[in-house]
Parts: structure tokens; sequence; C-alpha cells
């Protein structure tokens, strides 16, 4: 399993990172960024502000940080400004951009051979904050390093890295630097997010400038803890997906602990192959919608690890079936297709001002990123940052298998913060959209009724109006 560092060694790891960059932080480090007024495949003038380009960090700038800056539409001068980092690790800020978040979004329909087109997303949250999409950690989407060296990475380094892209691009739009301002993404970034947040505390605490104002993060169906897997086989039961019989069986032989059970508990191991079995043909990220099966149908999922196999989430080519939501599609995962067919474009390429010669083939997710976990928990992350008094908007889609919503409630009661807003239903014109409660420690959890993983994918507008009420300091 993935090792940790302690606390006390990432704030000394964090503060010598800050105090070396210090010495050079009030100079410009950027190119400018570059506007966009045009993408290919996108009819017309864009109709919102689009800005790419990279930043240099690191002692000698080796690493090349790429990313979208997209202005608010409504009030930019005073509107929050979000950094928001993809999942993965290792998957591209355009994935948020234009299949969850962003103001445009991929056409839904079968590859014909042309380039892909752009349509304006109407549930884009860009509405009512400004938004940096950044390519990281160093190797995700656009972004580089100038040597082999540096394109290593892991936890701690991807979370100074990304302190520092901040400060240094604060300093090029110093405009921005009286706007309220969040840190924000999902999946792994369950990870990711709450070390860059604490990094930007401990820096405004010990008086590194430019100071940022600071008021919390924003997490969606993030992995957090290890032992969230085991949260699964309680999750697959409440979703009938195994029998009340499996399940008493599971828990009476496995303890409730099944991810690293012995070997020699043949009936645990008995039940865990029963259960594996049963959800095979199961999409994780979505238990409603159906699988696309191989050309040899012979698709598998290895959810809970039998003793000796490795410990991850395995899919071997599986596509996503879901005529209703994207018509013209055979599988969900031919939109990451299409994406990648547009992104690889040349055409695309110039327009976004990518740099010729730094990047191969563009990847939705990075396979084979040379990233080293030494962080697998941030609950002590949660827990420093609650006593600081920072807001923070935690939400699930409840038919995602990946991250269940059920780990993430049980890390978030775990807090042991009172209510102040009890369970209660969140409505959206007149429907409910999930289920919400806060706690005194300004913490938001909230579920979106049929979301998966990521829930902004599945349900559109119900979470821009979930954003929307949070960032604006309304009750969901």
């Amino acid at each position: 399993m993935w090792s940790g560092y302690s606390a006390s060694l990432a704030v000394v790891f964090f503060l010598v990172v800050a105090a070396l960059f210090n010495l050079s932080c009030h100079s410009r480090h950027a190119e400018a960024a570059s506007p966009v007024k045009f993408l290919p495949g996108f009819d017309g003038p864009l109709p919102f502000h689009l800005e790419t380009g990279y930043m240099g960090v690191g002692e000698n700038e080796e690493v090349q940080l790429f990313y979208y800056f997209i202005k608010s539409d409504s009030n930019p001068e005073e509107d929050p400004l979000i950094l928001w980092i993809t999942g993965g690790p290792g998957c591209s800020s355009l994935c948020a951009i234009i299949q969850e978040i962003g103001p445009f979004f991929i056409e839904p329909v079968e590859y014909n051979g042309s380039l892909p087109r752009l349509l304006p997303f109407p549930y884009s949250w860009t509405k009512v904050a400004s938004f940096i999409f950044l390519d990281l950690p160093v190797g995700t989407g656009f972004s580089y390093a100038t040597t082999l060296k540096n394109a290593q990475s892991d936890n701690l380094l991807t979370g100074s890295n990304a302190y520092e892209f901040l400060r240094k691009w604060l300093v090029d739009y110093p405009e921005f630097l009286s706007n309220p301002f969040y840190v924000g993404g999902d999946s792994y970034s369950g990870i990711t997010v709450p070390i860059v947040t604490e990094m930007i505390s401990n820096g405004n605490e010990g008086g590194i400038e430019p100071f940022i104002q600071l008021k919390g993060y924003i997490l969606g169906n993030a992995g957090t803890f290890p032992g969230e897997r085991n949260y699964q086989i309680p999750f697959a039961h409440r979703m009938a997906l195994i029998s009340d019989e499996l399940y008493e069986s599971l828990k009476r032989n496995c303890k409730g602990e099944y991810l690293d059970t012995d070997p020699t508990n043949l009936l645990c191991q008995q039940d865990i192959q029963t259960f594996n079995q049963l959800i095979e043909r199961i999409y994780l990220n979505y238990i409603l919608e159906p699988i696309c099966l191989s050309d040899d149908d012979s698709s598998t999922i290895n959810l809970i690890m039998l003793p000796g196999q490795r410990r991850f989430l395995h899919e071997k080519h599986q596509k996503l079936s879901n005529p209703d939501l994207l018509p013209g599609l055979k599988c969900r995962d031919d939109r990451n297709k299409l994406s990648e067919y547009w992104a690889n474009d040349y055409r695309a390429r110039e327009a976004l001002h990518v740099r010729k010669g730094t990047k191969g083939e563009w990847e939705h997710c990075t396979s084979n990123l040379p990233f080293t976990i030494i962080i697998n928990n941030t609950i002590p992350y949660h827990v420093r940052l609650s006593k600081k008094g920072y807001r923070s908007l935690v939400y699930s889609g409840d038919h995602d298998m990946v991250v269940p919503y059920l780990s993430t409630q049980a890390w978030v009661k775990s807090l042991n913060y009172s209510i102040v807003d009890d369970w209660r239903a969140w409505m959206v014109d007149g429907q409910v959209a999930g289920y919400t409660r806060t706690y005194a420690n300004r913490m938001t959890f909230a579920t979106v009724k049929g979301g998966g993983h990521t829930a902004p994918e599945f349900r559109p507008s119900e979470c821009q109006a979930m954003f929307k009420r949070w960032i604006s300091n309304t009750d969901l």
C-alpha cells in the first residue's frame, strides 16, 4: 500500500520550497498568456474570454505548466477565482472544460473523420466565477518538463508546483488579487486539492507574497483515504446489486475489511470472488448505464482485489452506452476519443498556443505518468483546514461506485463537527436534485441524485445550480 508522510514533514517541505521561491517571485515569470478568440470546430468567435499559456515552476523553471484561464461571464472584477485541478492523477484540465463544467463541449456524434465540432454549454460554472484550469501534475495534458528528472513528480511536489504557479500567475494578473479564491477538483484531486489549499494557507500565515484571498475549497466524488473501497460492498448492497445473504456473509467472514484480507480466510475469499462476479458487468462510474463489451467479449473489472493482485481499479476495454444523453454515440467513452481527435489536430493546438515539439499525443488521461504517491490520506488536511475556518463544498454523485458517497459521508462524519443544517433535500426546478447536510466547520456535504463519477458530467444543470448557490454563500 501507499506510504504517508507526516504532517510535520509536509510543512517543512512546504516552507523550504516557499522560502526558495520567495527569493525570485517578484519578476514576471511567464510569457504573456495568449488570448483565444476562435477555436476550430466552434462556429464564430468565442462568446467568453479564454486565455491559454505556460508558467514555468521549479528552481530553473524546468517544469512548464499549461493552463486555460476563463473569465466569469458575470462580474470578473469581483466574482470568485477558482484554481481547478482534474483528477487522475494525470487527467487533463481540458476534460473538465469540455465534459463537466466549462463553457463548451464536444458535439456527441459518431466520428466521421472530420474535426469534431464544439458547442456552447449552457451549464458552465464560468457563468458566475473565473477559472484557471491547470494541467497538473507535470506531464498531464500539455504540461511538460524540459528534463527527464523534472518529469518525475509526487503529491507534495505537485502541491508546491501548483502553489508556485498560482503566486506567479497572480503577480502577472494583480487585478485578481482581491477576488475571493478557492481551489477545486474532483476524483483523485481529493488528495491534491487539500494539499494545495493548506500550502496556500500556510503561505498566507507565513507572510509570503502575494497574499491570496483564500476562502475555501471544492471537491467532487473525491478520493480521500485508502479504505474507501471497503464502502463499495455496502454501496452495492444498498443498490440491490448483491443479495442480503451475500452481504451478511461478507460482513461476517471478512469482518468489514475487504481490501487486505487474510489469504487463509477461504470463506472471505470465496465471498469476494462471488461479489466480483456479480458486479463485473456493472459500469462503476455510473451504475445505471450499461457497459459496451470489447470485441472479444472479455471485459472484466477487478473491484475488490484478492491477495497478490494489484491494488487499483482496473477496467479493461470498457465503454459506456448512453443513447439518451449522448445521441449519435454508441458508447460514452467515444466522447473521450472525440476529445483526443480534436486536441491532437494541428489547428486546435495552434489555436490554443501549444508549443510545438513539447508534447506528443494529447491524452484524456496520461498513461504511465511518472508519479509517486507519498500521501494517500487527506483527512488530517481537512481537520487542519476546518480549524482555520475555511469553507468547503464536498459533493458526491450518488450512483458512483468508484468513490461511493458512503465513504465520503464517512470521512466527513469522522471530523466530528456538529450539524447546523440536518439532512434535507435540495431542489432544482421543483425537483429533488440531491440531499445535503451542513456542519459547524462550514463544510457542506451534498449528494447529487443520479450523478456518477464525476457528478457534473451526468447531472450538469443540477450541479451548476449547486455550485452557483454555494459560491454565492446561499443555502443549497
